[in-house]
């Protein structure tokens, strides 16, 4: 039987305008590998905790403490729990609770010319990690654009503190194949 690919889209609720990307992952994929995906995809630094959440049931990395009753993300394939038109979610950073939408929008035969992971599309740049979630990035959103006061202190200091190299607009889906590639 030949391998699988899996069209996934993800992604991330609570913000506008949206945050999502399109990715071609291999179907044997374990949940851990899909997570390092959506971190480079999104745009995370893989900083904070992660779940999954497919058919009521939670994936991650086992809690040594036994607080997170979580599934081990490593002992779990793509292909044993989704299939095409399957929907499910990732949580991100338990504090800001970045949650992200993914649905396998297809289920593909490998393309022998093609290296996978691959990001195939997408839009707007993920929002900077620890900015407080989607409230926060809201806020961040307002101090850059026409809204912000130039006065406001709070509207400066998110400023400051996004760096004047941070464009919310800013996607390159051939960067992220090449990040994906590297790392996942």
């Amino acid at each position: 039987m030949p391998r699988q690919i899996f069209q996934l889209k993800m992604s991330l609720a609570g913000v506008r305008p949206l945050v999502w990307r399109r990715v071609l992952v291999p179907a044997g994929y374990t949940l851990d590998r899909l997570h390092r995906v959506v971190q480079h995809a999104m745009g995370w630094r893989d900083c904070h905790l992660h779940s999954f959440e497919i058919d009521a049931v939670q994936y991650g990395e086992p809690d040594p403490d036994g607080e997170l009753a979580l599934h081990d993300e490593l002992d779990v394939r793509l292909d044993a729990v989704l299939g095409k038109g399957s929907r499910f979610s990732y949580t991100y950073d338990f504090s800001d609770w970045w949650e992200h939408d993914l649905v396998v929008e297809d289920a593909l035969t490998v393309d022998a010319d093609e290296r996978y992971p691959v990001c195939r599309d997408g839009e707007q740049a993920c929002p900077p990690e620890g900015i407080g979630g989607s409230s926060g990035y809201q806020a961040l959103l307002v101090a850059l654009g026409d809204g912000g006061d130039l006065a406001d202190p709070r509207h400066a200091m998110l400023r400051d503190w996004a760096g004047s190299t941070f464009d919310p607009s800013r996607f390159d889906p051939r960067r992220t194949t090449t990040l994906l590639r590297r790392f996942c």
